[in-house]
């Protein structure tokens, strides 16, 4: 407790899960008198952590959570005039990855959204990523409670999933809130987080971003426009690839288990009915998940696939706008910039999925497509994607000048060679993966 009146107290909770749940609406140091907690204000949160709610996240409180967050500073609704300004710079984008990619337009729709926009816009896909991971920790929670205990235990154990959807909740809510206020576009982190073909950006984040660079504003909106526009291509014409990412996050919240040694023995001196002691338990790591080697391996498949993706991207657009913007250099250093400083990405992926994206990865895959184009030309860059068993490896980052370059040769088959050498190729990858639900391809993938 702080000495001097005017101080707001410590939150006692800080550093533990609920330090944003106490801490969203004031907490310990609301606004009660005489620098009491707002009871009202505590108990409405606690009654919101505890409500019934479907799946392993509390989504109402995320939801909650994310929205005070952003309504801390101003957020104002996109005027109409910077709704047609991302149109127009979206529209001229596309124009320029014509000739820079093989894969034609994939947006349907254009939007310039706020930070409550964005969030509401993108929460079914953070629920499709989300929810596996958080599924499995929560059921490892009461599953990893010896019998005995569960019996003991009693009220706790059936307290347990409504306390691991609120901290999941309150997790989600606070990183969805953080990242409002940073996003750019849409496809910011690599992900299609907004509806399908809808090309969008933030435009009070795009000013924010565009501080300091001495570029003009339209420049700014132009190249991130084209970043936006060329994710879309790339998702609307692989159509693998969002569940390829997706089921890399369920493959590791399925691989999550729960030192029941551990839980056992802190356990055994627990008394269900001391909220402090539960508290002090779970600071301490009785319910930290251990990462298995399976786990590891769908972490760095994701890793790897997300870096492919944002370096094939760095790609294009530079192909597409180094002749025709005298800034484009200056922000592609830029945003590779933002996300070496540990951008929104990194941050959100470490919060949600245990994640942290090395933007040294970036830079690897987009040198290792740039060389891929220079040697076998758009067409040979671009049909990397036909197949997921094609994609470079982790391996291969670590040697971007190389990959595939003991088949420069290839390049020489004609049209026909090349494509029944490709069907052959895809016919083989589908008898051996008949039956097995693991490599996270969609059933239409042959038709990638």
């Amino acid at each position: 407790m702080s000495e001097n009146p005017g101080e707001q107290p410590e939150n006692p909770f800080k550093g533990t899960p609920f330090e944003q749940i106490f801490g969203a609406f004031g907490g310990v140091g609301g606004p009660g008198a005489g620098g009491m907690p707002d009871l009202s204000a505590l108990m409405s949160q606690m009654q919101s952590m505890m409500a019934p709610h479907d799946g392993a996240v509390n989504w109402k409180l995320a939801g909650d959570l994310a929205r005070q967050a952003v309504a801390k500073e101003p957020d104002p609704s996109p005027s109409q005039r910077e709704q047609d300004a991302v149109a127009d710079a979206v529209r001229l984008a596309d124009h320029w990855l014509d000739e820079a990619c093989e894969f034609p337009s994939g947006v349907t729709s254009t939007a310039a959204w706020s930070r409550a926009e964005w969030i509401e816009s993108t929460r079914a896909v953070w629920q499709v990523l989300v929810e596996p991971v958080a599924e499995h920790v929560v059921a490892a929670m009461g599953k990893a409670l010896p019998e005995e205990a569960r019996a003991m235990a009693g009220p706790l154990i059936g307290m347990l999933g409504q306390m691991g959807g609120a901290m999941f909740g309150s997790q989600v809510g606070t990183a969805l809130g953080g990242l409002a206020g940073e996003v750019l576009t849409a496809s910011d982190i690599g992900l299609p987080l907004g509806p399908a073909g809808r090309a969008a950006l933030v435009p009070t984040n795009v000013a924010k971003f565009a501080e300091g660079l001495d570029i003009t504003s339209d420049d700014v909106r132009l190249y991130l426009a084209l970043r936006e526009a060329a994710h879309q291509r790339l998702f609307a014409h692989v159509p693998w690839l969002r569940e390829h990412l997706i089921s890399a996050v369920a493959d590791y919240g399925r691989g999550i288990t729960i030192d029941t040694a551990g839980i056992e023995e802190q356990m055994r001196n627990l008394n269900p009915g001391d909220p402090t002691a539960i508290q002090e338990a779970m600071e301490g790591g009785l319910f930290e998940p251990k990462q298995t080697p399976a786990q590891q391996a769908a972490l760095l498949r994701l890793e790897t696939t997300l870096a492919l993706v944002e370096g094939w991207v760095d790609d294009v657009v530079g192909q597409a706008a180094n002749e025709r913007m005298p800034a484009a250099t200056r922000l592609q250093e830029a945003v590779r910039r933002r996300r070496a400083a540990g951008g929104p990405a990194e941050e959100t992926f470490a919060a949600l999925v245990g994640l942290e994206l090395r933007p040294r990865r970036l830079r690897d895959a987009s040198t290792l497509w740039g060389s891929l184009r220079t040697r076998h030309g758009n067409d040979g860059r671009d049909s990397v994607w036909l197949h997921p068993d094609l994609l470079p490896s982790a391996d291969d980052l670590d040697d971007p000048l190389g990959f595939r370059e003991e088949t420069a040769e290839s390049v020489s088959l004609s049209d026909e060679d090349f494509d029944a050498e490709l069907a052959k190729l895809l016919d083989d990858s589908q008898g051996e993966g008949k039956g097995d639900n693991t490599g996270g391809d969609s059933p239409d993938s042959p038709d990638a």
